[in-house]
């Protein structure tokens, strides 16, 4: 028995490609161009680091998608770790 599958952090490619095209498709509902998804992480940064010191190399912004009452709705959900505040 493969006991490294069991234990293992690493997504199955399976995984990860459903994961990628349920990017895609959220993208293509939303109307969102990646070139646009980035114009906005970097406005939100420019915004967020007025206020506080960020981890760039850490930054992570994506679209996803949130159950609503009458279906699901696109979503920006943002990951910014703060190192510290000014």
């Amino acid at each position: 028995m493969d006991f490294s599958k069991l234990f293992s952090n690493k997504q199955s490619s399976k995984v990860v490609a459903k994961d990628r095209l349920k990017l895609i498709l959220i993208h293509d509902r939303a109307n969102i161009s990646p070139e646009l998804l980035e114009n906005m992480r970097e406005d939100i940064l420019q915004v967020i680091s007025k206020y506080v010191v960020i981890d760039d190399s850490e930054v992570e912004v994506r679209l996803t998608h949130t159950q609503e009452v009458e279906g699901s709705s696109p979503a920006l959900v943002a990951s910014i770790p703060i190192k510290y505040m000014k």
